[in-house]
């Protein structure tokens, strides 16, 4: 097996006689190391970037000047297991579509898994789509880009050689890429995009665009910068590829440990990866996490974490060393001047090198997303180092789920064996089931009858409560319908995993607004004694009805008969449709990815005493279940979808701070939005779709992706609204 061959700077480093001592170390460009050799590949098989010339000259040039030499080639048959062993790194300039075949793939992934390095250069990512482990290997995979234009970057690691040489903050020019899936919880994200200083941004938010990663025993760097002619003229650029280089080759160590996916039982971050600052710097230790600590610290001196959302945190510990004053740690939420959540002291550990940790409980911050700032106050001089810290959060949905999350459910499939007596629903759109089902997804249940009481929807109540969502929308379509006759059983299933049930008032044949009052009566004397039976204690123990496609009856004034014990819900963002209504949801697993009109409909509610309940969806496709059918779809993105919409939903500035969020859906099979477990071995022939790579999940895991997801959300709304 090839050997991963770091090699040692010539002239060691002076011990480190405390941060408040020395000026801050940032890695060489020319520091002395063993020549070795790099490839630059830059073969296209789609679009061909007119750049790639400058890149390859670029690369020349830093090596020269670095100790390494460079073999420009868009010829794969380079690519044996033989030749690839004379380099330390290869470095793909842009490449694009196919361009290697299955031998020259092999040869690849065995010499980075071995110890090679590999480096990615802006289109690298629009590579190699049929071979699945080179998603893995560069770390997402292209997805758009609007046009090329300024945007602003955060620097999250200031200690990786690529990045150490750069502020806080980079703006810059360049064609800033969207990819299928956030990488964040399997690399080490060194830069992300200020989704807000630009036009075009589709990851939610989150927006990693250089990045790194090991590889079993090699190391893979890729930074999504370097469209422009220009960028390979920029010194900044330059540094930032030359770290990424001389980090894939071995010549340099750095810390590329997965940044993770914070989630919903704390976060975690190394105090050197600040987004923002005054008067602090990293300070490099061996003996500390990631070989550095936020360092150089005095009184008034402040440090702001932009990923890192206070709401819900419960307590802070850090790691911390002091050959200094000593002092105290301010923890803050929105600014360095914002509320104060809790301080702890910190004291002296006799040096810089010698860590103890400190922790102390939270206040509860305010409502909404406030990033955390932590503040710094003693005595004159250098008072103290900080390393990793945690902020520890309780998670809002742990025992039971969140009754301002709400699934919509469908219990309409049918079975020859069922109740239903024939195929219901899974043959829509002319297919045979089984094997061939009216969905461009296929149940991990399979094919399943709504009436399996014990079997599928004991099952689904599982999922519910393991999703965090603690109600769900149940389709009714009438009275005595099919649907209307599962009600108590689905019902008695719910309560046995604490879910409790609202209703979905589907168009059905002679829906009138006077029916639906009707029905709302007979819904309630039928069922409102059973304990599934939702009520929303903070609206006066109402239940809660949605009506689907409202705007087909234009006079609803007989819903005011109901009003004081009923919240119905009118499906538009048109305010001026919503009249005699108690609240207003979307429905449509399309429009949450623009959020077109939410914040008025929001504001509205808000202004008016309204229920206002967005919908979000992983996706929407409906191409098997109606043939030929125009309506646009939305793809999944790996996840990207589900959680630009989550983040509409729960921007105020978006989402019009929405009193509950609706998903579409749990089940609906037909439009391919549901979060139900999909099988991850569909029959084959059919051309079903996975959530294979969602979230960075693959096989089983990835079945239940949607689920985990859901109570990620569910756990971060509750905590914003506190």
């Amino acid at each position: 097996m090839r050997r991963s061959r770091i090699r040692r700077l010539a002239c060691a480093a002076a011990l480190a006689l405390g941060a408040a001592l020395l000026s801050p170390a940032v890695p060489s460009a020319a520091a002395a190391a063993d020549p070795y050799q790099v490839l630059v590949f830059s073969k296209t098989a789609g679009f061909r970037h007119d750049s790639i010339p400058a890149g390859i000259t670029a690369i020349q040039q830093l090596g020269a000047a670095n100790d390494f030499t460079v073999t420009a080639t868009e010829d794969a048959t380079a690519f044996t297991p033989q030749n690839l062993a004379a380099y330390e790194a290869v470095v793909f300039l842009s490449t694009t579509g196919d361009v290697l075949n299955d031998s020259q793939q092999n040869a690849l992934k065995g010499y980075v898994d071995g110890g090679g390095g590999f480096v990615g250069v802006h289109a690298a990512a629009d590579t190699e789509y049929d071979w699945p482990e080179y998603e893995d290997l560069v770390g997402a995979w292209f997805q758009s880009h609007p046009a090329i234009q300024e945007a602003r970057l955060t620097t999250e690691d200031h200690v990786h050689p690529a990045t150490a040489h750069l502020d806080d903050t980079w703006t810059r020019t360049d064609e800033w890429y969207n990819y299928r899936s956030n990488p964040r919880g399997d690399v080490h994200v060194l830069q992300s995009l200020d989704e807000s200083s630009y036009s075009g941004g589709e990851m939610a938010g989150d927006h990693p665009i250089t990045w790194c990663h090991e590889q079993q025993d090699g190391r893979s760097f890729y930074t999504g910068l370097g469209h422009t002619v220009e960028s390979f003229a920029d010194p900044d650029f330059r540094q930032l590829l030359l770290g990424g280089i001389q980090y894939a080759a071995g010549a340099v160590e750095a810390d590329c440990s997965s940044t993770g996916d914070p989630g919903p039982g704390g976060d975690s971050a190394e105090a050197e990866a600040y987004t923002s600052s005054s008067g602090v710097q990293t300070a490099p230790h061996a003996a500390a996490s990631g070989g550095a600590t936020l360092g150089y610290i005095d009184h008034g001196d402040w440090a702001g974490y932009a990923s890192l959302d206070t709401a819900g945190a419960t307590a802070f510990t850090a790691t911390v060393s002091s050959a200094g004053a000593g002092g105290t740690i301010e923890v803050r939420a929105g600014s360095a001047t914002g509320p104060l959540l809790g301080s702890v002291e910190v004291t002296p550990t006799g040096g810089w090198d010698t860590f103890t940790e400190v922790t102390t409980p939270l206040t509860a911050a305010a409502p909404g997303a406030r990033p955390l700032f932590l503040r710094f106050t003693g005595g004159a001089g250098a008072l103290f180092d900080v390393d990793r810290f945690t902020l520890t959060r309780t998670p809002a949905t742990e025992d039971e789920g969140s009754s301002d999350v709400h699934l919509f459910y469908y219990p309409w499939y049918g079975t020859p064996e069922g109740p239903a007596g024939s195929w219901r629903h899974w043959q829509q759109g002319g297919h045979t089931p089984p094997a061939s089902l009216g969905a461009d997804l296929y149940p991990k249940l399979g094919p399943y009858d709504s009436g399996d009481i014990a079997g599928a929807v004991d099952q689904h109540m599982e999922w519910v409560q393991r999703s965090g969502a603690g109600v769900i929308v149940y389709s009714w379509w009438g009275q005595g319908s099919y649907e209307d006759g599962l009600a108590r059983d689905v019902m008695d299933a719910a309560a046995r995993h604490g879910i409790e049930v609202a209703w979905h008032i589907e168009p059905y044949t002679g829906r009138t607004a006077a029916s639906v009052v009707d029905d709302i009566a007979y819904l309630e004397g039928k069922f409102g004694d059973h304990p599934a039976f939702y009520r929303d204690a903070a609206h006066g123990d109402r239940n809660a009805y949605y009506v689907f496609e409202s705007l087909r009856i234009q006079d609803w004034s007989a819903l005011d008969a109901v009003k004081d014990t009923a919240i119905v819900l009118a499906q538009t963002t048109d305010t001026t449709k919503v009249a005699h209504f108690g609240g207003i949801y979307t429905y449509d697993g399309i429009a949450g990815a623009t959020a077109p009109g939410w914040k008025q409909a929001g504001d509205y509610a808000k202004a008016n005493g309204l229920v206002w309940a967005p919908s979000v969806a992983p996706g929407y496709i409906d191409d098997r279940a109606v043939p030929g059918n125009t309506t646009p779809t939305l793809g999944r993105a790996d996840g990207a979808s589900y959680d630009r919409q989550w983040n509409n939903a729960l921007d105020p500035a978006i989402g019009g701070d929405p009193t509950w969020v609706s998903v579409t859906s749990f089940n609906e099979w037909h439009e391919g939005s549901s979060i139900e477990p999909a099988a991850s071995d569909p029959p084959p022939g059919h051309g079903y779709e996975t959530f294979e790579g969602a979230y960075g999940k693959t096989g089983a895991a990835a079945e239940t992706a949607y689920l985990d997801r859901t109570a990620y959300w569910a756990d971060r709304f509750e905590q914003r609204r506190g």
